[in-house]
Order: structure tokens, then sequence, then C-alpha cells
């Protein structure tokens, strides 16, 4: 059987759906409309949406790497992360993974065992542990996240930049690295902590201009050729960068959509962008970092 023809309308309305104010009724209502008719519409929504069951690139138990749970100490209490470091290798530089809006999921831990098969000491914080943790079900993260408390999220990475810097298996040099929601972190991580030494934002919002001047880290900002909603602030957030003197790389992938980099989602991943992107990011990370 031949794939659904998706169409740019109908990623639109998925962002809309998982980023905006659409609620999952209205949001297959209008994939209905533009597909044609509720079968297609049905047959379309999980080529939008990630798929679990493409996670697992590097597998969990790779033989390569050491990967554990653990836990450090945030606000209102411990926060739970996942970290994932090359075994048998001395003290490396450490680098936050920051999630989606869909919280600490499978995805996100492959993405961590795979900056540690780069040569890092890589930790993925639950950003939603005050919440309880992150939970199976994307539609109740998402809704979890947008209930999450700025300051305490703020709170909670710079703890986790404080955790790395002295965590035995780190070198002290500490970086981060996030995705949509998490890549909007990256750029408040980077006003918020100094000792934060790169940031690297895929398709992030930006943080307001006049806090620019406060960022300390270098920093590499990905975004999505397609991706209005985000781009809309790539000019005022360049010229702050530079009227700040800051260290900073822009890349736009022309023709990609926001997300090109989530391999679990078909219909919005370009591997060619993807794979453009990660190299850069790597490259970027091991000169920064040491």
């Amino acid at each position: 059987m031949d794939q659904p023809k998706i169409t740019q309308a109908m990623i639109k309305a998925y962002d809309d759906y998982t980023h905006l104010t659409l609620d999952r009724r209205d949001f297959m209502k209008k994939l209905q409309m533009l597909a044609g008719s509720a079968g297609a519409a049905a047959a379309i929504a999980p080529l939008l949406a990630a798929s679990s069951a493409r996670a697992d690139i590097v597998p969990p138990d790779d033989n390569r790497l050491e990967a554990e749970d653990v836990t450090y100490a945030g606000a209102p209490g411990e926060i739970r992360a996942y970290m994932a470091a090359p075994k048998g290798v001395g003290k490396l530089p450490a680098v936050i993974v920051i999630h989606e809006n869909r919280g600490l999921n499978n995805h996100i831990r492959d993405v961590t065992r795979r900056l540690a098969l780069e040569g890092f000491l890589a930790m993925a914080p639950d950003l939603l542990s005050p919440a309880g943790g992150t939970p199976s079900d994307e539609d109740k993260a998402r809704e979890m996240i947008s209930a999450l408390n700025a300051d305490i999220n703020r709170t909670n990475l710079m703890a986790a930049v404080e955790f790395l810097k002295t965590f035995p298996k780190s070198s002290g040099k500490v970086g981060a690295v996030g995705f949509c929601w998490g890549g909007g972190w990256v750029n408040q991580l980077a006003v918020a902590a100094p000792d934060l030494l790169a940031g690297v934002a895929y398709y992030g919002m930006q943080p307001p201009a006049d806090d620019v001047p406060k960022i300390k880290a270098s920093l590499m900002l990905h975004y999505a050729g397609l991706d209005d909603r985000i781009n809309a602030g790539i000019d005022a957030y360049k010229k702050a960068l530079e009227a700040s003197s800051k260290d900073f790389q822009i890349f736009v992938y022309d023709k990609v959509n926001h997300a090109f980099n989530n391999d679990t989602s078909s219909a919005r991943y370009n591997k060619q962008a993807a794979d453009l992107a990660w190299g850069r990011t790597v490259g970027f990370l091991k000169e920064k970092l040491g």
C-alpha cells in the first residue's frame, strides 16, 4: 500500500496542535478536511507523530557505553536524569541534552547515547520530575510541559550545570544541546548560567533581546527553513548577539520542517539536514569543550 501524501498544510496543522492552541479533536477535524476522508486522516496522523518503535538508533545495551539513570538535587526535589558515557574513558566534557515538549522519552535517551559515542559525558534531565516524571502518553506530557513553572525549570537546568561541573567523570566543562522546547531552553540557560561554555539550539525559541548581553556561552543555532513560527525571532536574536559581540553561528536549512532532526517522525525528519546539523553540532561541542 502506498504511503499517504503528506502536505505542508498537514505538517503545519500538526505543529499548531503540538505547540500552540489546536487540541486533538480540532487537529483531527482539520487533518480530515486536508486529507479528504477520516480514513486518510487516521493513516496520516501516525506519520506526523513520533514513533517510539524507531527510537533506538544506538541500542540501550550497546556494549561501548555505560548508561544509567541518575538523580541530582533540584527544585523542589530530586531531578531524575539519564546519563551515558563511553566505557573505559577518563574525564570527559559534559553535555546536557534538553528534551522536546514530549519529555524524557526513548528518542532523547537515544540522542544522549549518540552524544556519548562521540566522546562526551551526556546527561538528559527529566524536567517533568517535579510533576512526577515523563508519562508514556505524549499528549499528557505536552500538557504537563505547558504547566511547568519557568523559574523552577531554569533552576533545575542551572543545577544540572553545577552537577556536571563536579561529577567524577566530568572534565568540568559543560555544554548543552536542546531540541524544539529544549532548544528554547538552551537559549534561556545560556542567559542564566555563566558557566555554560557552549549551547546548541535546534529550532528553539529565542530569548528576549534585552537578556542577550548576559550570555557567556558560544552558541550554534539550527533552524528549519519552513518553520515560520520559530524563524520569526531569528533576526532580532541575531542583531542582539552581534550588538553584544557574542560568539555564535546560525544555520538555516532550506525546505525542511521544524523537528527535522527527529528521526522518529517520518513526515518531518530530513536525513540530509539532520546529518549536516549533527556533524556541525559534534564538531562545535568538541571545539568549545575540549
